[in-house]
């Protein structure tokens, strides 16, 4: 073989390898899903507790197909469906670490109709310092979730508490925000960072990450002074960013979620089901989504 054939024949492999990289993963499915990360800046705001009924909620459309991704190394998101959850093998640091980009290798059914959802995976804890040192880190999550948008309507991604690697991909590989504030002042300022940065997602990373809203959690009926004093400070602050719908203090939420299951499966009419069902319908005419809606779960 003559030197030209050789690098011909190198250049060929390399044009190979490339055309079968991860990042070139055929999409395979018709829909096209839109991406909502939900993220907080302080914990026990109720930002799993919204993804997983917010889920449920949407996912009691037969029309809608809805995927769980819980980039939070806690694993709440499991936790709270365990009694509905079909476990996988594939983990989603396998997806973000091993150019295994295909976030569908890491989806798992549930026992809820149109319900799907990522493993848990406690070891996003050390998946987020080793992304450090990857080119484009903040892209991954992207790249691994192109094929899944075109089997989903809708893609809810439980961000961890924080601002680190896992958060900031959520956020690139998300079409729109979804902030839990609880009715404190430091969620309220917590808010304010998250905001700041969404606006630098977008100036430095070219992106176009949009607000789906602030949603009020936990409110509770038993101390209005501190909840006007957040909620007029929230409304100052946010106006039209602020949804309608507030998510009430329930007993029935905290213990739907200890038995791992919906609050719509565990008491389908209590004030916690009342409320997720509203979200849901409003997050559906933020989007504009035409949906065929079922019985009330």
């Amino acid at each position: 073989m003559n030197r030209s054939s050789g690098v011909r024949n190198l250049l060929s492999a390399g044009l190979s390898k490339l055309r079968s990289h991860p990042d070139s993963i055929p999409v395979t499915g018709s829909r096209e899903a839109t991406v909502i990360a939900v993220s907080a800046q302080k914990g026990g705001v109720g930002k799993t507790t919204t993804v997983v009924n917010l889920a449920c909620a949407l996912a009691s459309s037969a029309e809608m197909r809805v995927l769980v991704i819980d980039i939070d190394s806690q694993g709440h998101v499991a936790s709270s469906l365990r009694d509905s959850l079909r476990p996988g093998r594939v983990s989603l640091s396998e997806i973000l670490l091993e150019d295994r980009r295909d976030v569908m290798d890491a989806v798992v059914d549930t026992a809820i109709e149109n319900l799907h959802m990522t493993n848990p995976d406690k070891s996003l804890a050390e998946t987020e310092s080793q992304l450090s040192s990857r080119v484009g880190r903040e892209y991954i999550l992207k790249s691994a979730i192109a094929n899944a948008r075109s089997h989903f309507d809708v893609i809810l991604i439980d961000c961890p508490p924080n601002l680190g690697n896992l958060t900031l991909n959520a956020l690139v590989a998300a079409d729109m925000v979804l902030i839990p504030c609880d009715m404190s002042i430091l969620a309220f300022e917590g808010v304010a960072d998250l905001l700041a940065t969404v606006q630098t997602v977008n100036l430095r990373l070219g992106q176009r990450l949009d607000i789906m809203g602030i949603l009020s959690t936990r409110v509770d009926g038993r101390t209005r002074q501190i909840n006007d004093v957040i909620g007029d400070a929230l409304n100052d602050n946010y106006g039209d960013l602020m949804l309608d719908t507030q998510i009430p203090i329930n007993s029935a939420i905290a213990k739907a979620q200890a038995a791992g299951l919906s609050i719509f499966q565990f008491q389908n009419r209590s004030r916690g089901a009342q409320a997720y069902r509203a979200l849901a319908s409003e997050v559906v005419s933020r989007l504009n989504i035409s949906i065929q809606p079922r019985a009330a779960l």
